[in-house]
């Protein structure tokens, strides 16, 4: 199930985000080479793990972390505006309904198999959209592999390429916005073949009342 972790709650997973940390370096430093991030520590921490942060965790009912998402305001700098600026060709996107999605991490052994979407990594996009909607959140900010785009289509997001792909570290990455509705979350939930909430239990009232 998927876990809100926010300035006000971070003290209850001090374990569950160390191994987000480790997670996230895994990911973006030993596999994806993005070795300006390397701290020395096996942890993947930067200037945007800040308390304006949200991270989602997927943890098993053992409390161990299999997947990793974090989303950020668009309002406040960010990785689009402060460390990716190339990205974008035209006028940045920015507003209160637009939050970048960042740091997307699946523990090896819960990846997708081709074309088939795994049921971490579907869970933490449909908890993306599932979130969004609670929060009056309606687009999302992703730097990612151009082969995202065909699968976030298929999944009914409407995605706009904000510029050219680009090299980075040695393999392309674009910036897209990807706007979502209740349609996405019925297509997630199609693909899924999960029917409630993918939030741990004691979220689903704060959603319910808006809580970001």
């Amino acid at each position: 199930m998927l876990h809100i972790v926010t300035s006000e709650n971070i003290h209850e997973y001090r374990e569950q985000m160390e191994q987000a940390y480790r997670l996230r370096h895994r990911v973006f430093v030993e596999e994806m080479k993005w070795t300006d991030l390397d701290r020395g520590d096996g942890r993947e921490i930067d200037q945007f793990d800040t308390d304006d942060a949200v991270h989602m965790l997927y943890l098993n009912d053992d409390g161990v972390l299999l997947g990793y998402q974090r989303m950020f305001p668009s309002t406040r700098p960010h990785l689009l505006s402060d460390v990716l600026p190339d990205l974008c060709d035209g006028e940045r996107p920015v507003g209160a309904n637009i939050w970048e999605w960042t740091r997307y991490s699946v523990h090896p052994a819960h990846r997708d198999r081709g074309r088939v979407l795994s049921p971490v990594g579907i869970s933490l996009l449909t908890g993306i959209v599932e979130w969004g909607l609670a929060t009056a959140t309606d687009t999302i900010i992703i730097q990612m592999n151009p082969l995202w785009l065909l699968r976030l289509v298929q999944l009914h997001f409407r995605v706009t390429p904000l510029g050219f792909p680009k090299q980075i570290a040695n393999a392309d990455t674009i910036a897209v916005t990807a706007a979502f509705n209740r349609s996405t979350l019925k297509r997630l939930n199609e693909v899924s073949g999960v029917e409630g909430s993918v939030f741990a239990k004691k979220y689903e009232e704060k959603l319910a009342s808006g809580w970001r």
